[in-house]
């Protein structure tokens, strides 16, 4: 489902596009179709990554790719999402990428979630919240989160360190289901933020598209296309900028 899904995402980008390619299991089929494109139809894109996996798997399939700094702006980028509620609210950062999507998604003119009918939820909030802190004061925000009931927890590797960002920081995730207003939720965490002094680096407010740590509020956000594929349908859902 994710290999097709990814590959009807692909369909979207035509020649002479600067592309936000995604991170996650899902944009991981995305880029192999993108690179698949660009050696067997000769498709001439730019690509701009979102983590250094993504980057190394780009290279490795001789997508030509500059550095977000490099291009005025991004046409369109394409990734996966955690999680998406029926008004389009979603939650992202699963993958530990949150900082360079943020960025990324920052230059983009459209933003494309691919996602199959396993991330379509009532509330938010079963898959753990992300947030990505730098280290440096982590501690005392973890402490703030504890006392107002998040039920936080350092991310951690396998060997129990804890998780780095491709930046180096830390990832809080947060157990704060149901979320049944992501807005409101988002100006707490603000709220907190401010508070720490520590600063949660993933949060982007853009009119009326607003990304904070790990998840957006997203009117403008719709499905543009849904694939039946037996009984398990896909979705591709599309931010598209005010007119």
């Amino acid at each position: 489902m994710k290999e097709m899904v990814g590959k009807q995402a692909a369909t979207y980008i035509e020649s002479g596009m600067t592309v936000g390619l995604g991170t996650g299991s899902t944009a991981y089929y995305f880029v192999e179709e993108i690179g698949r494109r660009v050696k067997e139809e000769g498709l001439d894109i730019i690509g701009v990554t979102t983590s250094k996996r993504t980057k190394e798997q780009a290279e490795k399939l001789g997508i030509p790719l500059k550095s977000v700094d490099e291009v005025d702006f991004i046409d369109v980028t394409v990734d996966g999402a955690d999680e998406i509620a029926p008004d389009f609210s979603g939650i992202k950062g699963g993958g530990g990428a949150l900082l360079f999507e943020k960025i990324v998604a920052e230059q983009s003119k459209r933003i494309i979630w691919i996602v199959d009918e396993s991330k379509m939820v009532d509330y938010l909030g079963r898959f753990p919240l992300p947030v990505e802190v730098i280290p440096y004061g982590s501690e005392q925000l973890f402490k703030k989160f504890e006392a107002k009931g998040y039920r936080p927890k350092f991310r951690v590797l396998e060997n129990g360190e804890r998780y780095l960002t491709d930046s180096q920081n830390y990832i809080i995730d947060l157990d704060v289901f149901p979320i049944k207003n992501p807005v409101t939720f988002g100006a707490e965490l603000k709220s907190s933020n401010r508070s720490s002094g520590t600063r949660i680096i993933y949060k982007y407010d853009r009119n009326s598209f607003n990304w904070n740590t790990g998840w957006c509020e997203s009117a403008n956000f719709r499905i543009i296309e849904r694939i039946g594929l037996g009984f398990v349908p896909g979705f591709f859902c599309v931010f598209k900028e005010s007119e």
